[in-house]
């Protein structure tokens, strides 16, 4: 089941993205699918129909893996008075 990501690339705004499996610490590049802005819109600078995109590593800032519905129930969220 592919997990949802927020992708940080340099020099671009984040993206929204879905991985099929976390990035191996050897890995020298990330395959993504499905991605998207961060409001659902089509990222412009890919074409139409893209289906997957390959990112290196040194492009990439971080990412942040974002917890499925099952384990949003045992997710605690922070939040102030």
């Amino acid at each position: 089941m592919p997990k949802t990501v927020i992708l940080h690339i340099q020099g671009e705004d984040p993206v929204l993205a879905d991985i099929d499996q976390e990035p191996d610490p050897t890995d020298s590049f990330i395959k993504v699918t499905n991605m998207r802005k961060r409001d659902g819109k089509d990222v412009g600078y890919l074409a139409g129909g893209v289906q997957a995109v390959i990112f290196p590593w040194h492009r990439i800032t971080f990412i942040e893996i974002m917890p499925s519905e099952e384990e949003r129930d045992k997710v605690v969220d922070f939040f102030r008075l």
